[in-house]
């Protein structure tokens, strides 16, 4: 076995942590409720089954092909399925599977979080940028900006 330096070694360390990260399955629930649409959409179907058209006015804001991508990002994780019924026009429903209906909890848990704390969020928020505003002037005055 070669010996390695002390940078080979964090380098290794470094690369294996990239890759614990990308893999961790918690980091990609998260990516999914973080996703701009997701959670929106997942509450959108916790009633029920509805169409293309019903979640494009329930989901203020989404673009058509943002809509299209985010449900097919969906359908493709197994949180929903989308059925086609032949007809004039095409009908197409999309509905919450059970491992979809299981992620709802999520959804909601993180809603009444920020709906508890998001106060407190913009007061912290807001005291920071008052105090680097602050430093900034402080900085500025003394000749050190």
């Amino acid at each position: 076995m070669a010996t390695q330096t002390a940078a080979q070694l964090r380098e290794e360390a470094r690369r294996d942590y990239a890759l614990w990260l990308a893999e961790c399955p918690g980091r990609q629930v998260l990516d999914r409720l973080g996703d701009k649409w997701s959670a929106l959409l997942l509450r959108a179907l916790a009633d029920g089954p509805r169409r293309y058209s019903d979640l494009s006015r329930l989901v203020a804001g989404v673009s058509q092909k943002m809509l299209t991508q985010s449900l097919r990002s969906l359908e493709r994780d197994g949180l929903l399925n989308r059925e086609v019924t032949a007809g004039v026009p095409v009908r197409v429903d999309y509905e919450l599977t059970p491992l979809g209906h299981s992620m709802l909890s999520l959804v909601d848990a993180s809603s009444t979080w920020a709906r508890t704390h998001m106060p407190e969020v913009h007061a912290a928020r807001a005291r920071y940028d008052a105090d680097a505003e602050a430093r900034t002037d402080a900085e500025a005055r003394d000749g050190k900006a």
